[in-house]
């Protein structure tokens, strides 16, 4: 990591929290600002991104001596990820942080960062994502009209979840109902591996799970700890089949009007924000899986090489060098190699 970050422990991401409770950031007064902006997530409160996204508003007031006033919205507060998304285009939100995966909707480059089994471990997420590949993903994000306003957060890699058999190895997906973002490389994954993808919006996935409207899902351990979803599972493959980042975007004619020296606080201090979630994330994965276990989650130790070797036998990544173009699919090969 490119610079010393205070890593939050579980406890503390929790403590943080509920000692400076998200909705009073609400509560404070809007008048005296200049500028008044609502910033939205989708993640629960408890997530590393919401501590730090609020610590970073505070920041920008302190910073901008109260000029600028942004109010944090967890938890689909203001409408589900894909509500958010035109909320954030039409300028009703300013600020999003959403997960690529979702973001590739909007705009299709986001999920070069999510192609399966691309990433071996955080070395080369990092390198890659505060590289070329993540250079290329932001001015795509900037040409379907919206602002990146930082490099990206971690989304963390993914894991399958399941309720009714453990996943052992690609067999096992064969005609599996399981969750997945509202994004189409996720549903294109599960699909060559025939399982039965369903696109559920997160907050609306334990109750999709507990009235088994889908058997399994797939995501971070923080998010399966945050949202609980242990309460409605019971084992947990450890694919890490996909790494999915957070990007903090905003609307472009807002950002605009803003004056330049408050333009660069609110730069500096998301970006600061997400080199303290990155250490947070990597400081609770590694106590998450013991705390998971403890909460009844039978966490399964897969080949994952024996998943990609599945993977690349169907059309799964011919499909998507053709779907991305050849100048995308050059600078993803480039930061991970070759993947068909």
């Amino acid at each position: 990591m490119s610079r010393s970050t205070k890593t939050l422990s579980r406890r503390n991401v929790l403590a943080a929290s509920t000692a400076v409770p998200l909705i009073a950031i609400l509560k404070r007064p809007a008048w005296a600002a200049e500028f008044n902006f609502k910033l939205a997530t989708g993640q629960s409160i408890g997530q590393p991104i919401n501590t730090r996204l609020s610590e970073a508003a505070d920041r920008i007031r302190e910073a901008t001596s109260g000029r600028l006033e942004i109010r944090v919205f967890p938890a689909n507060q203001l409408g589900s990820d894909t509500d958010l998304i035109s909320q954030t285009r039409s300028g009703a939100v300013e600020i999003l942080n959403i997960a690529g995966s979702v973001l590739s909707i909007l705009v299709p480059a986001a999920a070069l960062a999510n192609v399966g089994f691309a990433f071996s471990n955080y070395d080369q997420v990092w390198r890659s994502m505060d590289g070329d590949l993540g250079t290329y993903i932001q001015n795509q994000i900037t040409k379907a009209g919206i602002l990146p306003l930082s490099k990206p957060a971690d989304n963390s890699f993914r894991k399958i979840t399941s309720a009714s058999k453990p996943i052992r190895s690609p067999d096992d997906l064969s005609g599996y109902k399981i969750r997945v973002p509202v994004s189409p490389m996720f549903t294109s994954l599960f699909k060559a591996f025939g399982a039965g993808p369903t696109s559920i919006n997160f907050n609306e996935l334990y109750t999709a799970l507990q009235t088994r409207v889908v058997d399994g899902q797939e995501n971070g351990l923080v998010a399966i700890d945050a949202g609980k979803l242990y309460e409605v599972q019971k084992y947990c493959a450890e694919t890490n089949h996909i790494w999915d980042p957070f990007w903090i975007v905003g609307n472009r004619r807002t950002f605009e009007r803003l004056p330049a020296d408050i333009k660069e606080v609110v730069q500096r201090e998301l970006e600061r924000a997400v080199f303290d979630q990155r250490a947070d994330v990597v400081g609770l994965e590694a106590s998450l899986k013991e705390d998971l276990t403890k909460k009844g989650l039978q966490f399964e130790v897969v080949d994952r090489s024996q998943f990609r070797a599945a993977l690349q036998k169907t059309t799964f990544y011919r499909e998507w060098r053709e779907k991305f173009g050849e100048e995308a699919w050059k600078t993803l090969q480039a930061a991970v190699g070759e993947l068909s």
